[in-house]
């Protein structure tokens, strides 16, 4: 699989330039387009093209609107891209109205390639760390937009457009897809799109909540209501008030608290616990799911009339695998970052054949096993780039499909293939089995050559002879924490067993339960 990279537009009335600059950019790695002047520049720039543009290579002097005139026209419809301005005229006076115009670097005709190449580079290093830079500030104050996510997959743009339509009401949403896809960062964008924006947006891991402690976390308590309620405590409801509340794993709620979500959204007010009157509460709902929550409905985990109350506006946003051509941009942004928070500012790009490799492997955690991977090859790095070296399990997984969870075989990747194409489509169809390990088990035993696909185990060891039921004990137990992403409960509930039971055992094989929640 060719990688692609940033994607560069030149712009140069001189056909032989252009030709010349495209083939110096096609050789660093990158994608180009080219414009014949500026005022097709300045089309391509406002128009929807624009998302695609990651960094401008302008000449100075054109027929009609020049450098300065196309800066002047970017900066002033607040288009940011980064530009590299040229020209064969280079005096201090050139370099000085150009730059106050919005470039960010100048160069003199002819520009050496390693020149052009070290520029453009930086440039793209700088800009995704801006971009960084404003999607933290945005999200803290409640403003992110879908502008700010990152993608350029025909997939995410689906999701991206349901999320807008459903921004513009306040109808309830239900995010489904599997971990670490980003449902937290569309709410998000839901939210700062919505006339709530700049008001709370207040999320709750619904899953990670001891289950004695859901009630009064959501819905608050009065001081005294029960033994330890030494004072008033206000629930995440009031805290969303006139807002927005994010439930991610909402299928993980006790059933008795799902009587009072229900209630909440029907009537629009809470029950805090040892209140005499209940409280009035604007809020705007959100919910998110690993899960698929009508396969909890059908196994009575789920309350039926509560799922069509949160199921009103579902959105399914498809796995990384499935919007390979987002992996390029999403690398350089979490590269530009890592390397400035771990002070390696000389790590400013990824080779092709590394970022070729990234692109064929499966990404079973999704995004956030992509910015693990990243974080921990740019602390390998010792280089100006990231190489293949640097991602040593990513290059074990293809080199080695079959003892590797991150390359799907056909029969495991058929389910995931197809990606809801009907917007207004009531129940986007999710993977089968979302949440779970989706390929081959990585917890056979040490001295198996290979291993079987997830939900299958061996009974024979490597000589040929019947394993050891402790040995098959601790495998089912380190699938069932990985299948259940670490929920305890539901890891004994599923294998028959009490939680102190379960523990023991944790203890008895030296698991650690912590550490087997998955990456994403």
């Amino acid at each position: 699989m060719q990688a692609l990279s940033g994607k560069i537009l030149i712009v140069d009335d001189d056909p032989i330039q252009r030709r010349l600059l495209q083939e110096a950019v096609h050789k660093f790695g990158y994608r180009s387009k080219t414009a014949e002047n500026g005022a097709e520049a300045v089309r391509i720039m406002t128009g929807p093209e624009a998302s695609e543009i990651d960094l401008i290579i302008l000449d100075m002097v054109m027929p009609e609107l020049d450098g300065l005139g196309v800066l002047e026209r970017l900066r002033a419809d607040k288009i940011s891209t980064p530009v590299i301005v040229q020209t064969a005229h280079g005096g201090i006076d050139t370099v000085v109205s150009v730059m106050n115009a919005g470039a960010q670097d100048f160069a003199v005709k002819p520009v050496a390639p390693e020149r052009l190449n070290v520029s453009i580079r930086n440039l793209l290093k700088t800009s995704a760390l801006e971009g960084e830079i404003t999607r933290i500030q945005k999200k803290a104050s409640g403003t992110l937009t879908f502008a700010d996510i990152i993608t350029h997959s025909p997939a995410m743009e689906r999701v991206i457009n349901l999320g807008k339509r459903a921004a513009a009401s306040n109808i309830p949403i239900l995010i489904e897809g599997e971990s670490g896809v980003g449902k937290e960062m569309i709410a998000s964008a839901i939210q700062g799109s919505s006339d709530r924006k700049s008001k709370p947006l207040i999320t709750v891991n619904c899953g990670a909540i001891p289950d004695n402690l859901v009630e009064s976390i959501l819905f608050g308590h009065e001081k005294g209501a029960f033994t330890g309620a030494v004072d008033k405590h206000v629930g995440k409801f009031q805290e969303a008030h006139g807002g927005t509340l994010f439930l991610d794993e909402v299928g993980e709620l006790p059933q008795d608290v799902q009587v009072k979500l229900l209630r909440a959204i029907q009537e629009n007010e809470i029950d805090p616990i040892g209140s005499r009157r209940p409280v009035k509460v604007d809020f705007r709902l959100i919910s998110a799911t690993n899960r698929r929550l009508i396969d909890q409905v059908k196994d009575s985990a789920f309350r039926e009339d509560l799922y069509y109350r949160l199921n009103v506006f579902p959105i399914w946003i498809p796995p990384l695998r499935d919007r390979r051509e987002d992996i390029p941009a999403l690398v350089r942004h979490f590269l530009a970052r890592f390397a400035a928070e771990e002070g390696k500012p000389q790590v400013s790009g990824v080779a092709q054949d590394a970022l070729a490799m990234l692109q064929e492997y499966a990404w079973p955690g999704n995004i956030r096993q992509l910015q693990n991977t990243v974080f921990r090859a740019v602390v390998l790095c010792d280089g100006a780039q990231l190489t293949i070296d640097d991602f040593p399990q990513v290059s074990a997984a293809i080199e080695h499909p079959g003892s590797q969870s991150g390359v799907l075989p056909p029969s495991v990747a058929a389910p995931f293939a197809a990606a809801p194409q009907d917007p207004a489509a009531v129940t986007p169809p999710p993977p089968a089995q979302p949440g779970a390990p989706t390929v081959a088990n990585t917890t056979t035993p040490a001295g198996f050559e290979g291993s079987a696909p997830f939900g299958f185990m061996r009974n024979l060891d490597p000589e040929g002879h019947v394993r050891k039921l402790t040995d098959i004990e601790e495998e089912i137990i380190r699938a069932a924490i990985k299948h259940y992403s670490g929920r305890m409960t539901e890891v004994a509930k599923r294998l028959g067993i009490g939680r102190s039971t379960l523990y023991r055992k944790l203890k008895e094989y030296g698991l650690d339960d912590g550490g087997t929640d998955a990456a994403a």
